[in-house]
């Protein structure tokens, strides 16, 4: 353990915490319809989808129509991931397959599809070595942004329940969507990506590189449109990568400064519903008091892990391996 260890995790509580409060106060100007500054940008593309998906934003739905609408989209979601991801190889004439990966078993398919769907993102296969450019782009990044979004609609639904100023209505499930993926995570996405692309995460369609190492065995390097996938995978706190290592890889996550943004990324949402949570009530002092509570568990959960991670394992003393602090390390057995 360090000094700078210890103000390095206060510091990224207090940089969380000047973000999260102005997007908190954005995304609940977004929900209660209130001006925004993206309005001119996003209107029209609303209305667009409104109009193609036939629905009435501004007709109210109580919990029972809300729950049917959110179901009826993530039947209709599965289903076309699956198909996406089942019938991979007739997409290749797109040439977003450049590596010709087969479709997966209908089992990993099913299991894959499920786990996106529900936010889950849990990964029984290696991105770079059985998804196409296809599959990643249009299956599992736009799950990554439709999962989040029915999430972050469920939560401003419950806000609205507790508020209670709207008799039986809840507001309108398709409204809560559109406005989330357009209004909240497309722009957060977007500058988390050229964030990422600056500091060298790949963003292309590339084929993989082939070349011999310096024992002269053949090896691949895996390319790809990562940087788009890996901004919304952090901030949908979704977890499904484009690589097997997912943020392990440095092409995901090449610096130092990247880890901050995406470590931010992955909390600043949540972070922000509190806020939210303070001024859509009309109570922000309400909302300042649960997000300094939740604060208080987050320092307390890293304060515990700290510690542990820092003084290293019985296994890594009984080696005799130092686990102390020394030039280029910070010791113990942290991961990374």
């Amino acid at each position: 353990m360090t000094l700078l260890g210890w103000l390095t995790i206060f510091l990224f509580a207090a940089v969380l915490t000047l973000l999260a409060m102005p997007l908190g106060r954005y995304m609940a100007a977004v929900y209660t319809g209130r001006p925004t500054i993206l309005d001119p940008l996003f209107r029209t593309p609303e209305r667009l989808f409104y109009r193609i998906m036939r629905v009435d934003p501004e007709r109210g739905q109580d919990w029972k129509a809300y729950a049917k609408s959110l179901l009826i989209f993530s039947l209709a979601g599965w289903l076309l991931l699956y198909l996406i991801l089942r019938t991979q190889t007739l997409w290749n004439f797109t040439g977003l397959n450049p590596e010709h990966f087969h479709s997966a078993p209908w089992n990993v398919t099913f299991n894959t599809t499920s786990s996106f769907l529900t936010n889950t993102n849990w990964q029984y296969y290696g991105g770079e070595t059985t998804m196409s450019y296809f599959s990643q782009m249009a299956g599992l990044t736009v799950q990554n942004f439709l999962s989040a979004g029915v999430g972050i609609a469920v939560a401003v639904a419950l806000i609205r329940g507790i508020i209670g100023r709207s008799g039986t209505s809840i507001g309108n499930f398709w409204q809560d969507l559109i406005r989330t993926v357009l209004w909240v995570l497309t722009p957060l996405a977007f500058v988390t990506a050229l964030i990422l692309v600056f500091q060298g995460s790949i963003q292309n369609f590339s084929h993989y590189l082939n070349f011999n190492g310096p024992t002269g065995l053949a090896n691949q390097i895996a390319m790809g449109p990562v940087a788009s996938q890996e901004a919304i995978k952090n901030l949908g706190t979704n977890g499904g990568g484009f690589f097997n290592t997912n943020s392990a890889h440095p092409f995901e996550n090449p610096t130092g400064f990247t880890n901050l943004v995406e470590m931010l990324a992955v909390l600043v949402i949540p972070a922000a519903l509190i806020f939210m949570y303070g001024r859509m009530t009309g109570n922000r002092r309400q909302g300042y008091t649960i997000y300094g509570v939740v604060m208080f568990m987050f320092l307390c959960g890293a304060a515990v892990a700290y510690i542990a991670e820092a003084h290293g394992t019985p296994a890594q003393h009984a080696a005799g391996l130092h686990t102390g602090v020394f030039t280029g390390s910070t010791g113990g057995n942290l991961e990374g």
